[in-house]
């Protein structure tokens, strides 16, 4: 079946597709998404999300948190467009994996006014995930400085750091992003967030740093800074804020030299990808 998403559209620009995603929770794929959203509807881009995350849900939530409390706080908050592609029940895989595919291809065409769409994906390997990445012209994976978390790229031989294969979760990137090549699409830009854990030691640091460079030499993706590990992201959530959104004048927010670190690594993300312009620059 074809999963390409985006219908061909000769008169006008299609949506810029950045998906966010790997296949291990607890990386920061919401919290990045969003911080994302938030930065490109600041420049002044026309923004989807779609949420990918059937079980957990955490980009709607936090968009359902943001809208709320834009509400109950009379705040004029920037809201993306915003679908959640619930996983269907059919029994039969070739069923759901139609209903699925026909619930994405949905949300895309309801989205097709926007400049870009960034969707955010479980943390497990799913069908609609598989054609999100299919379709994605940069995927962000974050990733946790933790050689558990180095596991969802590839194997290591720690004791030789040696690299020792891709991951399953780098081979279907790669698989996907041949049939988008195949397809005569641009390929992926992949790059991979290094989020940096306080309680690593310099020495494990280290490590970490020479694989990773091994790693995008070999497998194929840029790396890039992400974002500390920062108690700010946390305490957001509830209010669907993100960092770009607070500031002196926030009686509950007091300024804060760590809120002013956490915006420089999301201007950090933007100049990665590549995103420095504003809309109509």
């Amino acid at each position: 079946m074809d999963g390409s998403l985006i219908p061909e559209m000769p008169d006008r620009p299609r949506p810029y597709v950045v998906v966010v995603g790997n296949e291990k929770g607890g990386t920061g794929k919401s919290t990045t998404a969003m911080h994302l959203i938030v930065a490109l509807m600041r420049m002044g881009y026309r923004v989807g999300s779609i949420d990918l995350d059937a079980r957990q849900s955490s980009l709607t939530r936090f968009v359902e948190n943001r809208r709320a409390y834009a509400e109950s706080s009379g705040q004029s908050l920037l809201m993306p467009d915003h679908r959640r592609v619930a996983r269907a029940e059919n029994k039969n895989k070739a069923e759901a994996e139609a209903a699925e595919l026909a619930g994405l291809r949905q949300a895309f065409e309801e989205l097709m006014h926007c400049n870009f769409i960034v969707i955010d994906t479980p943390g497990s390997d799913t069908y609609v995930s598989q054609l999100a990445h299919e379709n994605a012209d940069t995927l962000i994976t974050p990733l946790n400085d933790s050689f558990v978390d180095i596991d969802m790229i590839a194997r290591i031989d720690r004791a030789r750091r040696e690299v020792l294969a891709p991951s399953p979760y780098s081979k279907m990137v790669w698989e996907n992003n041949n049939r988008r090549v195949m397809a005569g699409r641009p390929p992926l830009d992949w790059i991979v967030l290094r989020n940096r854990l306080a309680h690593i030691d310099a020495r494990n640091k280290r490590e970490i740093a020479g694989l990773m460079e091994q790693l995008a030499q070999r497998i194929g993706f840029r790396l890039a800074p992400g974002f500390g590990e920062r108690v700010i992201f946390r305490e957001l959530f509830l209010r669907g804020l993100t960092v770009l959104d607070i500031g002196g004048e926030d009686p509950d927010l007091p300024p804060n030299p760590s809120h002013e670190s956490a915006r420089q690594e999301v201007q950090g993300l933007l100049d990665a990808i590549g995103l420095t312009q504003p809309a109509h620059a």
